[in-house]
């Protein structure tokens, strides 16, 4: 054997070896002629490469396929191109500015004379699929810098231009040729347009370049793109029940909440929405009162000071709102409350048999987020968090950090959310603390989640500045994801902060802290759980968890009797004794989302009966109303509580 051949390792364990440098591609047509067919890219030694790159030395190898997630992304970025080449070729004074991939899609931004149009758009994507039917090959180039230059004056594309400017050190760029348009990027790409059939372009909406308002705004079209048909449905299918689901809507058609300009990004919260809310708030309650958590509340507004000394101030301050006081003194609305509780933690002498101690607050926190960022519950300027504060020993750290997993995983259970995912997100390049803390921390995370044998992701350099995090996203009932709880472990704010306790020996020393949020925004919760459930919320949570509904005059004072009897029993309960035909009634308090009606005429009258009804349109049949009273009871009792009452000498 020559002594420049090159072993190429493949993922089932097999060595290949070729006579020289070989292509990704060329490895795959060795293989077989199926896999050449489907390869797009590959991964060699750990990094992507296109399937025309050279491998030049002994390497391991994955191919990449349209089937793999790798696959999907380079699909959507290859896609991102093609919406260049179309907008070009419809649009020659179109100017193109940045196309990455997104979850679940791409976008491309563009600068142009005039808005876009609906009928643009469908234009744009019918002349991609006149491209893609081309079958053309997608052609890289390495090339230098001045030639990149040269090639992105002549096409008067200033964008492209000032992104090279960006990259003063780079001395040759990868450009991709699709026939005779040039994109440049890092790649890698799809080796010929057949593997894009499967994308919609989605919508058009502004941005700005670099994402600074102050400078020119662009206009950025939207796409999702997969590696089959069926993939692509089942998405677009996902994204018109999302649409039946929208929490705005179904909010308003509820009665739940509203907006207002007069405060941009605050909800003001109607009757039911505030109920709804408050199961919220009294459920958390009663599970942080069975884990020992004592309930605190901080002020809203303190002094620049102590976030200057949280960090926060340096960190955080483009999104605090600030006021100054006649006396001129700068105070800021809390944008979180961990320096609040801080405050409560030194007011006092404390020691290790104090600890831990476990400190929660239902906490109004106020943070600016710009006003194209807004989105209705999922995204204000002004929340409630479930948070809490947790200061103990370090060798206490482990035991609390498995205690507030397991504690948030079995909240999600009872409100329906089965599969959760977690990320541990690792030290940012901008922090406080040294590098032997920081290991010290995520180290703890890590050994938690191994001791509950669970699985995690790594979210690289996405920590909070001062301590790593675990981020818990729910999966709801249509396949989507939402990041909600959170928890991080911190010695760095306390020792900012000077806390202490005195040890067993009489010592002082530094107690770590966890912050800790489950629902993490009430407000976001409860919009993730409206669209969830698409407004049919747990009878458990429901505002109004009973209709009452009288068939006719004659039997109103009965209705209203039944009324008074279910809502001594704890019930939220309505009447209707309107003058509609009953049909009518059932049709609209179900259209309401009341999980439960109780039917009453002059035959239940006269017997002391109910016709239960569930929301579902199912016939519970007659009950004597004290048996309707213990099922509707039963039925509506919040989950924790059923369990408590299962076992009520159980041991905490």
């Amino acid at each position: 054997m020559s002594n420049t051949s090159i072993n190429v390792s493949l993922p089932d364990g097999s060595i290949r070896s070729f006579d020289g440098p070989i292509t990704v591609m060329q490895v795959a047509e060795d293989i077989g002629p199926g896999l050449a067919k489907n390869t797009l890219a590959g991964e060699v030694d750990g990094q992507l490469h296109d399937s025309c790159d050279l491998i030049v030395s002994d390497a391991s190898l994955r191919i990449i396929t349209p089937n793999e997630e790798e696959g999907r992304e380079i699909i959507r970025h290859s896609c991102a191109h093609l919406v260049g080449h179309a907008v070009k070729q419809l649009f020659p004074d179109a100017k193109m500015v940045i196309g990455p991939v997104i979850e679940n899609g791409f976008y491309y931004d563009i600068a142009y004379k005039r808005p876009f149009t609906a009928e643009d758009l469908a234009s744009i994507e019918s002349r991609m699929r006149a491209l893609i039917k081309t079958n053309y090959k997608v052609v890289k180039r390495i090339q230098l810098r001045d030639e990149v230059v040269d090639i992105f004056k002549a096409r008067e594309e200033s964008y492209k231009l000032q992104l090279i400017e960006d990259m003063p050190n780079v001395e040759s760029m990868g450009l991709y040729y699709h026939e005779e348009y040039i994109d440049m990027c890092r790649g890698p790409h799809v080796p010929n347009t057949r593997f894009l059939p499967h994308f919609k372009l989605m919508k058009i909406s502004g941005a700005y370049w670099r994402g600074d308002s102050n400078n020119e705004q662009l206009q950025r079209i939207y796409g999702t793109a997969w590696s089959n048909k069926k993939e692509l449905k089942v998405h677009l299918n996902m994204l018109e029940e999302a649409e039946k689901r929208d929490h705005r809507r179904l909010g308003k058609e509820l009665g739940l909440f509203h907006f207002s300009d007069e405060a941009p990004g605050s909800v003001f919260w109607n009757s039911k929405g505030w109920t709804l809310f408050q199961q919220l708030i009294d459920y958390m309650r009663r599970q942080q009162q069975e884990e020992g958590y004592e309930e605190v509340n901080t002020p809203d507004l303190m002094d620049r000071s102590l976030w200057e000394t949280s960090g926060h101030w340096q960190n955080y301050r483009d999104h605090m709102y600030t006021t100054q006081t006649p006396d001129d003194r700068l105070l800021a609305l809390k944008p979180m409350s961990c320096p609040g509780s801080v405050l409560m933690y030194r007011h006092g002498f404390k020691s290790y048999r104090d600890l831990p101690i476990r400190m929660a607050e239902f906490g109004k926190v106020h943070r600016y987020e710009p006003s194209g960022s807004l989105h209705g519950l999922l995204r204000v300027r002004h929340f409630t968090q479930d948070d809490a504060h947790i200061y103990c020993t370090l060798e206490q750290m482990q035991v609390e950090c498995v205690r507030v997993i397991e504690l948030v995983l079995a909240i999600y259970r009872d409100f329906g959310f089965e599969d959760v995912h977690i990320k541990l997100s690792t030290r940012p390049d901008n922090r406080i603390g040294s590098d032997e803390t920081w290991d010290t921390l995520e180290s703890a995370l890590v050994t938690s989640l191994q001791n509950l044998d669970l699985p995690y992701d790594i979210n690289k350099g996405e920590g909070a500045f001062y301590g790593p995090k675990l981020e818990f996203t729910l999966r709801d009932s249509i396949g989507r994801d939402w990041q909600c709880g959170t928890l991080q472990v911190d010695m760095n704010l306390p020792g900012r902060f000077d806390l202490n306790y005195v040890d067993e020996h009489g010592q002082k020393q530094v107690p770590v802290m966890l912050h800790r949020a489950l629902f993490g925004s009430l407000e976001r919760f409860t919009g993730i759980l409206i669209e969830h459930y698409a407004g049919k919320l747990p009878a458990w949570l429901s505002p109004v968890q009973v209709s009452v509904l009288a068939i006719s005059e004659k039997s109103q004072e009965y209705a209203q009797r039944i009324h008074l009897v279910f809502r001594r029993a704890g019930l939220r309960v309505q009447i209707d004794c309107g003058r509609e035909k009953i049909g009518h009634k059932i049709r609209q308090h179900t259209l309401s989302k009341v999980p439960y009606m109780a039917v009453v005429g002059a035959k239940e009258a006269e017997s002391l009966t109910v016709n239960l009804r569930h929301i579902s349109g199912e016939s519970l049949g007659e009950f004597a109303l004290a048996d309707a009273v213990s099922y509707l009871v039963k039925e509506t009792t919040p989950p924790d509580l059923q369990e408590l009452s299962k076992n009520p000498l159980q041991e905490s």
